[in-house]
């Protein structure tokens, strides 16, 4: 999933800096906070610990639960689904969604050209049969829901999120729609398998994460990949979250975004980002703390210097990478991603 800010290329990166200044042990917790499209919890996960990690957003949390939940799934109480050729009980499933036929849901409605042009706006994220079949495999996951497994049910729902991504018809995010047809986006839709991780299952939030490290356990490590500019995730990914959730929003504008009000992150501001920084490093309820931050974010890095130094020992890394060109219009083709490591002080 092409998703802002993602740490894949990264995170070795940052294992490695890890690594040298901590005496790293699979058997400690790690506490992914802004979890996003769950990258870093798969990579550590696979490193061998066991993972937590929280997020605001619905979507994100159903690939959470894919990706750090349990990855033996049987799927025995789908009988319809256990006639395919396939040994694996998870690919029978896909066999039988994607062979099922489209229907005229709110996807289609909303999101495809003939089905919102009765809206008034017509909006090309999906091919009309693209969306229908979307449409009909959430239907068909919600029915199923009372004879799937939690991780099972949320599994199919993390699959049909990730799949969506790779025939929708967006240069990026979902903020905007094309206006012409991008040949991804008239492909026939299938769900595509998610390549699940071996490993120790962990656990999954979804909301704000200083109420939940507030009220909850001790965690040996603490990652911070906080929001780094002025834009909010919720309106860029929205439709993600529609179709997680699949409850019928109210939607505006030419865009179709939802109502996002109680999803803003104080990251995205210049007047809150430090604060919501200081009040999540000053909970004890961790040992170390990483901070990736990019060199170009709303908080400068002699604010962040300050604010961490109060906290225990601090050390310094900067990753330099290439500039994502859609980025910005800066002319400078590298840019910096800031490191920190924290020993928190236990007295």
């Amino acid at each position: 999933m092409r998703y802002i800010g993602n740490k894949e290329k990264l995170i070795p990166i940052i294992h490695k800096i890890m690594q040298k200044y901590i005496n790293l042990d699979s058997n400690m917790s790690f506490f992914d906070v802004f979890a996003g499209s769950a990258s870093v919890g798969k990579y550590f996960k696979k490193e061998g610990f066991k993972v937590a990690s929280c997020d605001l957003m619905y979507f994100s949390y159903c690939l959470q639960r894919a990706y750090l939940g349990d990855c033996h799934l049987a799927f025995d109480n789908l009988k319809q689904c256990n006639k395919s050729l396939f040994n694996n009980a998870y690919l029978n499933v896909l066999e039988y969604l994607n062979e099922l036929q489209g229907t005229n849901g709110f996807i289609y409605k909303n999101y495809a050209p003939s089905g919102s042009k009765k809206t008034g706006i017509t909006r090309m994220y999906f091919s009309d049969s693209n969306a229908k079949k979307i449409d009909s495999i959430r239907i068909q996951i919600e029915k199923w829901r009372l004879d799937l497994r939690e991780n099972e049910y949320y599994l199919l729902l993390a699959t049909l999120i990730e799949s969506v991504s790779l025939y929708a018809n967006i240069t990026g995010v979902y903020g905007a729609f094309c206006k012409q047809w991008d040949n991804r986006a008239l492909k026939d839709f299938k769900l595509k398998p998610l390549n699940l991780i071996e490993g120790v299952s962990g656990e999954s939030f979804c909301g704000d994460s200083f109420n939940i490290l507030n009220n909850g356990k001790y965690y040996d490590i603490l990652y911070l990949d906080p929001p780094y500019n002025h834009r909010q995730y919720a309106p860029n990914y929205h439709l993600l979250e529609t179709i997680a959730k699949y409850d019928n929003p109210s939607i505006k504008g030419i865009a179709g975004l939802r109502d996002y009000a109680t999803q803003k992150s104080r990251f995205c501001n210049v007047k809150t980002a430090l604060n919501e920084l200081e009040k999540i490093v000053n909970l004890k309820k961790y040992r170390y703390l990483i901070l990736s931050y990019n060199s170009e974010g709303l908080m400068k890095k002699e604010e962040i210097d300050r604010i961490l130094k109060n906290i225990g020992k601090v050390e310094l890394e900067e990753i330099v990478y290439p500039r994502f060109k859609s980025q910005s219009k800066s002319h400078q083709r590298y840019i910096k991603e800031y490191v920190w490591v924290v020993e928190r002080q236990t007295s």
